[in-house]
């Protein structure tokens, strides 16, 4: 299965890009590859000017990830796995209550996580990306799981990481979000990349008047007619 086709894209440093595409598009493949995960069949892949394959705990400690579904051991409270993360990382163990704070989990430090609430697993995993402040982050889906309260929490603290410098690209099915939070969107359909841009930019070259025309424009699902 050739999952993502002919991808050139380039991010710069303090931007927020979004990947949208329906399921199967190739979206976490990409991010899969931008983290290493994934060896990419042809082509490269780097962060900060490391190749993500062969760049080694260099190219790691520069990219913090969140995959879809965040897993955790058994038995650890939240503030230990973030020090066992610090540890592993190879960096400087940062006060856990604050990576906590950040995600709004700072009353849940000295929890097992075996009793966290799926919202609660999604935002102590965005906390587990924050380790060591990587000048990049990979979300994918940092919005699952979670009740209003959680996701407009994300939303902010993306807002607030832009602002810090860090660059961010995320997946998100949630348009509203995207629109949000992001500086350019990038739209994907059957693992190819269909446009990239700002989501003014896409409505002029689509004539969709909202994110949600340009996504069905974008893949497939409808033919929008330009209005003059």
């Amino acid at each position: 299965v050739l999952a993502a086709d002919d991808v050139t894209l380039h991010v710069a440093p303090g931007e927020t890009l979004a990947l949208i595409g329906p399921n199967g598009s190739g979206k976490t493949t990409l991010l899969k590859a931008l983290v290493g995960l994934v060896r990419p069949s042809m082509g490269r892949v780097e962060i900060a000017g490391l190749d993500a394959t062969t760049g080694g705990a260099a190219a790691r400690r520069a990219t913090g990830y969140l995959p879809q579904r965040p897993g955790f051991q058994d038995g650890v409270t939240a503030r230990a796995l973030l020090r066992l993360c610090a540890r592993l990382r190879g960096v400087p163990a940062r006060p856990a209550e604050e990576l906590l704070d950040r995600v709004g989990l700072a009353d849940a430090a000295d929890r097992v996580v075996d009793g966290f609430s799926g919202g609660m697993r999604q935002r102590l995993g965005l906390a587990v990306a924050l380790v060591g402040t990587p000048p990049a982050l990979v979300l994918d889906e940092p919005s699952a799981a979670l009740d209003p309260t959680g996701a407009l929490l994300v939303r902010d603290l993306i807002r607030e990481l832009r602002r810090e410098g860090t660059t961010v690209l995320l997946s998100s099915h949630d348009l509203a979000e995207v629109a949000s939070v992001a500086d350019r969107v990038a739209v994907f359909s059957a693992g190819r990349m269909r446009a990239v841009g700002s989501v003014y930019e896409l409505e002029n070259a689509t004539g969709a008047r909202s994110i949600e025309d340009v996504y069905r424009c974008l893949t497939g699902q409808m033919a929008l007619r330009r209005v003059a």
